[in-house]
């Protein structure tokens, strides 16, 4: 987005998709225009090419190809059994409740489409509080405002541009994919990681994320004449990571590799440099052992990921074909060898040879990576591998060692927060992130 004044947007944000029904409940009026105020307990089902909304006595109160209900004063939706963590290991519903105007669009048969309407601003203040804690601290909270806000209008430019989901570059004996922002098509953003986490006003448990959002409204991060695009993910392990390692091959200049640290730390730049680096234990800001602020800073479930700046996952040999097989659809035979062949500076694998006694495929990037060697995902892709033998030479097993949670690309949330507990600014936060880069007003 080219930097200029404008008005706080209205946005659309996708909580569910393609759903088979619908149920949730109005808390408080909302309008259906031509039918009137409804309110409590309802049901959504999909009718012919369209979408019929039922009240509690299962009575059709409207039917149409999309039902737009509009918020009456304070009035809020909850949607029972919304799926959050898809596809990652914290995978779960929830139920949760939204500000804001709720619509029911029927995607012919494939189901319906629950989508909220709301202003950025409000947007926000669930965002920073379902991303993280609502109870972390003040500073980490207003950089993450500006980071969110500029991450959406950056977003919602691209989109305009119509920007490709997934790209793909596939040689023979090559699969090299990586993930554009998902360019949803009737609405702007989703409500999970995907794009970024959206739970209403469900985690909303303290008045510092709305203090943060209101004392930055309007504000982004700039680079040049334009909105950045600002990348974030949870632990960085130490270093972040250059952009094209996880994305497009161009360079983004606000979004390359620093040292989540007071101190330089150097570079990965050759596969000794990935094990010394991965079994060290360095002292920066995301390698954090308190408790007390982790437990402020990170979600319930977020929680629940105890080794997120050094890990380490264990297959035997049959069970990761297994995984391989399924995640791939290819049959590499007997696993011989996982090889790394190109790494990013924070270690991130981009590209992978992996080795079977059928066939050879390299793969990458960052999350294809990850996708591929677990179930759900792994935490990251700078890890090294461990191949477990037999007394005949036969692999058995594999170890994977591993550092950092996420991408690694722009801002590491623990670490950032780390930053605010010892009394960093959020634009000091911002500048240590993201290189380069300014804070503007927009509105």
């Amino acid at each position: 987005m080219v930097l200029a004044a404008i008005q706080e947007p209205k946005i659309t944000v996708g909580i569910a998709d393609r759903q088979p029904e619908v149920a949730g409940s109005l808390n408080g009026h909302f309008l259906i225009e031509g039918i009137g105020l409804v309110s409590g307990p309802f049901h959504a089902r999909p009718a012919g090419s369209g979408v019929e909304l039922l009240d509690e006595g299962r009575h059709i109160i409207a039917h149409s190809s999309s039902i737009r209900l509009v918020a009456h004063e304070s009035s809020t939706f909850t949607i029972f059994g919304v799926t959050i963590g898809i596809r990652f290991h914290w995978e779960r519903k929830e139920d949760q409740v939204f500000q804001g105007n709720l619509v029911l669009t029927s995607r012919e048969d494939t189901g319906i489409a629950v989508i909220n309407e709301i202003l950025v601003e409000d947007y926000l203040v669930s965002v920073i509080s379902s991303e993280m804690s609502g109870r972390s601290p003040g500073e980490f909270l207003k950089a993450h405002a500006i980071m969110s806000r500029s991450w959406l209008l950056a977003a919602l430019d691209r989109k305009d541009a119509s920007a490709a989901i997934t790209t793909y570059a596939h040689n023979p004996g090559e699969l090299i994919r990586w993930y554009n922002r998902e360019d949803h098509d009737i609405f702007d953003v989703c409500a999970d990681d995907h794009c970024q986490r959206y739970q209403g006003i469900t985690k909303i448990i303290s008045d510092e994320a709305a203090r943060a959002v209101k004392q930055t409204k309007g504000t982004v991060l700039s680079y040049g004449d334009r909105v950045c695009d600002a990348r974030y993910y949870k632990a960085c392990g130490g270093l972040t990571e250059n952009y094209e390692t996880a994305w497009e091959d161009t360079p983004v200049p606000y979004l390359v590799s620093i040292a989540d640290s007071s101190i330089p730390f150097t570079p990965v730049a050759a596969e000794e440099d990935a094990n010394r680096w991965i079994f060290s234990s360095p002292d920066a800001y995301c390698n954090t052992k308190d408790e007390t602020l982790l437990a402020e800073i990170l979600p319930g479930f977020d929680r629940e990921t105890r080794q997120f700046f050094r890990w380490k996952v264990e297959y035997g040999r049959g069970e990761l074909e297994d995984i391989i097989r399924q995640k791939s659809g290819l049959d590499l035979g007997t696993l011989h060898e996982i090889t790394p062949l190109e790494r990013g500076p924070s270690g991130r694998i981009r590209r992978l040879r992996i080795t079977g006694s059928k066939q050879s495929v390299v793969i990458g990037k960052e999350l294809e990576i990850r996708r591929w060697l677990s179930p759900s995902h792994l935490f990251s892709s700078a890890f090294v591998v461990t191949v477990k033998r037999t007394s005949d030479g036969v692999p058995d097993g594999f170890v994977f060692d591993g550092a950092g949670w996420g991408h690694g690309v722009g801002l590491c949330q623990i670490g950032a927060a780390v930053m605010a507990s010892k009394g960093f600014t959020a634009r000091q936060i911002l500048e240590h992130y993201f290189t380069g880069a300014l804070i503007k007003k927009l509105y």
